[in-house]
């Protein structure tokens, strides 16, 4: 299968950002929401102009966020997704494509207020810290690395992947975000010369279409000289997957190209049992909540054991998440789990723990 480095338009271009001048269409569900949003206007000295059930705004030069904000004052979680948002900048011209790119206000406010996660993803200000992923044996050697994305602002700090990744999924960015992270993993791996697995978290949402999504990172790979079968990717938010055919095309893209699969939080729910059977994984992550006080708690053993039986039984090996204590550890040495991680071993870091 090629792997040409022609861009994929959805994950390696940003949607623009609306900046004055131009006009604020807002059409709030209820009377009560449009009156909330009236007086909002009013209050932040705009002028609001009712056209039938929809508001004209108009807004000057600059950014539209703080409008955006103050239009939202007092508003319920559920009346920001349900007031729909057009913007007219001056001289555009309207057309159908316009009237079918209207969007929530929550989802419009977060996009406009992006401007800090656009500029990292421009300026390429994304990092990587590495967990040591250990063979379960009393001298637990490093087998592998967990590659957890970091941001880095303007001053140099780390921004936790929580922020990034609310943002990202609010402002219509999870598709350049999960891009990102793949190409820093890559690019810090071959920095530090990593030869040993790296794991790669990815969410099967932000993939629109492998063939197009998945082409540059496999081009990257092979140009940084990092073997196929050292590159592990991790699916995470597995419950989240509204069509299991795509998650499955994108795991058969993966294996084509000669990686391997791992599926994370094993044990926390119904669903990432049966993508047991869906995916066929090389890899399964018991979930950390399982793994914390294992070796105390009769229910949580009494599961562990046998999911590590599960994993044993189809070849699949395992992976024990969050080992905190060293009577955890060997718990789960004696229950038979492969691979360990957590801060009983090693915290995140760049560079690694050896």
């Amino acid at each position: 299968m090629g792997t040409e480095r022609s861009a994929c338009p959805r994950c390696e271009s940003l949607p623009q950002i609306e900046t004055g001048p131009g006009t604020l269409f807002l059409k709030p569900p209820l009377a009560h929401t449009f009156g909330k949003v009236k007086a909002n206007a009013h209050r932040a000295g705009l002028a609001p102009v009712r056209i039938g059930e929809a508001l004209s705004i108009r807004v000057g030069d600059g950014p539209l966020d703080a409008v955006v904000d103050a239009l939202g004052q007092g508003l319920t979680a559920a009346e920001r997704q349900d007031v729909r948002v057009l913007f007219q900048r001056d001289g555009q011209e309207l057309s159908i494509g316009y009237y079918l790119a209207s969007e929530s206000l929550e989802a419009f406010s977060a996009r406009v207020g992006s401007g800090w996660l656009r500029d990292m993803l421009t300026e390429e200000r994304m990092t990587v810290l590495f967990q040591p992923i250990v063979r379960c044996t009393p001298d637990h050697p490093v087998f592998a690395y967990e590659c957890l994305m970091r941001g880095v602002d303007p001053a140099g700090a780390l921004v936790p992947p929580g922020r990034i990744l609310s943002t990202a999924k609010s402002a219509e960015l999870l598709f350049q975000v999960d891009l990102a992270a793949r190409r820093a993993v890559i690019r810090e791996a071959a920095r530090l010369k990593i030869a040993r697995p790296v794991f790669i978290n990815f969410t099967p949402t932000s993939i629109y279409d492998p063939h197009f999504c998945l082409r540059t990172t496999v081009a990257a790979i092979k140009e940084a000289g990092i073997p196929p079968g050292n590159v592990v990717f991790e699916v995470i938010e597995s419950e989240h997957v509204p069509d299991i055919d795509h998650l499955r095309n994108i795991m058969d893209f993966y294996r084509e190209q000669g990686f391997r699969i791992a599926l994370d939080d094993l044990g926390s729910g119904y669903s990432s049992l049966n993508m047991l059977s869906v995916l066929k994984p090389d890899y399964v992550k018991l979930d950390m909540g399982l793994v914390r006080g294992v070796h105390t708690d009769r229910y949580k053993s009494l599961i562990a054991a046998k999911l590590l039986e599960v994993a044993r039984a189809l070849s699949i090996v395992s992976i024990a998440e969050g080992v905190e204590t060293a009577e955890e550890f060997e718990w789960l040495i004696r229950h038979g789990a492969d691979l360990v991680q957590g801060y009983h071993f090693a915290r995140p870091a760049n560079p690694p723990a050896l």
